[in-house]
Formats: C-alpha cells, sequence, structure tokens
C-alpha cells in the first residue's frame, strides 16, 4: 500500500440532471476502509446545461465531441473554483464520474463526457476517470458502481440503495457482493413534471394527489426487463424506446402519471428486498426526500428503512467515486465482476497526470 491516507474530489453528474456533486473527502485503510466527507457542494445546472446535456443523447460526430470538450471545460473550472473557495490545500487527486450520454452494453458501449484531461489542465491535479468503459469492454455491464462502496464504507447494512436518476441496489449474496438496476425514477418523474414548469415533486406532494390507473400499473410492470437476469443496467435509451411511449399512450394527466410510477417504482424496488423486520436498507440519492415514495415502499415490505443524514443522501456517489479512485491509484480491484458481469474482477479508471 503506498499511501493508507488520501485526499480524494469526487465528482458525480447523474441522469437526472440535478447537478454536480463534488465532495471533498479524506479515506482512510489504515487498518479497514473508513472516510470523513471534509467539504461538499452540489454546483446546479443552468437551463443552457440542462438542454445540452439532454440533447447530447442525439448528437452525432463533431458536435458530441464538442460537447464533450465544453463539458470537460466546465468541469474543470467548477472544481477548481470549489477549491479556491474552500481554500482546500491537500489533494492528490481528482476522481470524476463524467456525465453519461450513452449507455448499452448489450450492444457493447458506454459514454460518459467530459472527463480527465480538461479537468487536469485547468487544476493541475491528477485526475481519474472513465471509470465504465474498461468493464463493458471485459463483458460487463459498467454498471453500476457504487457497490464497491456500499461493501467497504456501508457494510452495515444489509442493502444499500440508490434513488437517483434509476433505482439500483446492492447486497451481500452467498459471500459475493451483487448489485443491479431495478428502475427509472427520478429520470422519468423529474420529466412529467417538467411541464408543469417544476423541477421535481417536492416530497411527491403532486403524485400523492394521483390517482393509479391500473392498465398503466400493469403494463409498465410487465416489463420484460423486469424479469431479465443479473447482472443488468439501465440507461436513457430504456427511457426513450420504452417508457415514455408506454406512458404517453395513456393520455393521463400529470398528478395521474406521477401517481402511478411511484406505486411502479415503489413495487419494483421492494419485490427485490426481504420483507424482514430484522433487516435494514439505507437510502441515498434525491429519492430519498420524496417522502411519498418512501411509504409506500414501506408500505409493501416490514425491511426497516433507514434515511441517513442529508451529506449522505447528496454525496454518496461522489465519495464513492473518490473511493474507486483511490482503489485505482492503489492498483486494487475497484469493479467487481459480481456486480457487473466483467469476465474478471479489475481496476477501472484512466489517469491523467498534469
Amino acid at each position: 500500500m503506498k499511501n493508507s491516507i488520501k485526499h480524494v474530489i469526487g465528482v458525480m453528474s447523474g441522469t437526472s440532471l440535478d447537478g454536480i456533486d463534488i465532495a471533498y473527502v479524506k479515506i482512510n485503510n489504515t487498518n479497514n476502509y473508513t472516510f470523513e466527507i471534509l467539504n461538499a457542494t452540489t454546483v446546479a445546472y443552468t437551463k443552457e446545461w440542462k438542454s445540452a446535456l439532454k440533447e447530447g443523447f442525439h448528437l452525432k460526430g463533431e458536435e458530441l465531441t464538442k460537447l464533450d470538450a465544453d463539458y470537460g471545460v466546465f468541469l474543470g473550472e467548477i472544481i477548481k473554483n470549489f477549491i479556491e473557495e474552500n481554500k482546500v490545500k491537500n489533494v492528490d487527486f481528482i476522481a470524476s464520474h463524467g456525465h453519461t450520454i450513452y449507455h448499452n452494453p448489450a450492444k457493447n458501449y458506454t459514454l460518459q463526457i467530459g472527463n480527465g484531461p480538461y479537468i487536469t489542465s485547468i487544476t493541475g491535479i491528477k485526475t481519474i476517470c472513465d471509470f465504465r468503459t474498461q468493464d463493458v469492454a471485459l463483458g460487463g455491464q459498467g454498471a453500476p458502481l457504487v457497490p464497491i462502496g456500499d461493501l467497504f464504507l456501508f457494510s452495515e447494512y444489509d442493502y444499500c440503495l440508490n434513488l437517483g436518476g434509476f433505482s439500483n441496489i446492492s447486497m451481500n449474496e452467498n459471500n459475493q457482493r451483487i448489485a443491479y438496476d431495478i428502475c427509472p425514477v427520478n429520470i422519468v418523474l423529474n420529466h412529467y413534471v417538467a411541464s408543469l414548469n417544476m423541477e421535481y415533486d417536492d416530497e411527491g406532494k403532486i403524485a400523492s394527489s394521483g390517482a393509479i390507473d391500473l392498465t398503466l400499473l400493469n403494463e409498465l410492470n410487465s416489463l420484460p426487463f423486469y424479469n431479465d437476469v443479473r447482472p443488468k443496467s439501465l440507461g436513457y435509451e430504456f427511457i426513450v424506446e420504452t417508457i415514455f411511449p408506454i406512458i404517453d399512450k395513456y393520455k393521463l394527466e400529470i398528478n395521474d402519471i406521477l401517481r402511478t410510477f411511484v406505486e411502479h417504482v415503489a413495487m419494483q424496488i421492494t419485490r427485490k428486498i426481504d420483507s424482514n423486520p430484522s433487516k435494514n436498507i439505507l437510502i441515498a440519492g434525491g429519492g430519498a426526500y420524496n417522502t411519498f415514495l418512501i411509504e409506500r415502499m414501506q408500505w409493501y415490505t416490514k425491511t426497516k428503512i433507514i434515511i441517513p443524514n442529508d451529506t449522505i443522501i447528496n454525496y454518496k456517489e461522489a465519495l464513492v467515486f473518490a473511493l474507486l479512485g483511490f482503489l485505482k491509484d492503489e492498483g486494487e480491484n475497484n469493479c467487481l465482476k459480481s456486480v457487473t458481469g466483467a469476465s474478471k474482477d479489475h481496476s477501472s479508471g484512466v489517469v491523467y497526470e498534469f
């Protein structure tokens, strides 16, 4: 072990486009892995950036290449500002997830834009990024990557669930860590509430005022993906090609769409966990603030739902990408074949030195 203590800036942008999460963390592996989040912030996207990243899915060739470069410069600048504003003195490296534009491991590709060279050139700090591509090349899903953090940093919980653009879960099974994406969440809810000139449904209040459309609910629940064997992961392609067309053909009021989709999410998630009061599940990600969704989940399960403090809710993924960078920097495996389905455990990520 070259250095058991490292100070890392972890950077995460999720598919729900809530903003860019930046966490300055101290990771210690003297005996086992421990962490301290020393400073953290979320930089909200402007309307222009939110639109550009949404449209990135439809861009080709030169336009997408330019977006990749522009976004890399943008990330570099906000990280540099974060360092200056918080007077951060000691950074071993930056670990950046980038922003996912394409993710289709079944067709052997994934793309996260805005990665390393631009961040390194602007900040002057070594940057580790592109954590998914190698796993896909090794036959894996390239996702989810957070379970290595659940294993090392949050092992006291029976299940770890992230409620972001998509929901994903991780747990130990037969002495192995397993994990997979369950279903879309905020990426769908935010899309429909946007027609009301809102960014999100605060605490699920609009959804709670709606009525369930049983025909739509049954059609969503019967999608083949939910019966696919794991490992498996989801991308925006699934939303555009499958979810939106199904919902839109029903021509429902927005509150009824939200109410039906919340029920769908609660049902799909709780199908994956034991209904056992002696077990617990840690929930992080923006969806942890959707009180109505949490209530519907608890209605279906006796498993104890644990909502952590705001720092963990908001910055758990940025923290875990800092850990992924830590492991890469140490030459240790940070992708588990039991999670992604790759041909072997491996140390993923690309390193850019200043």
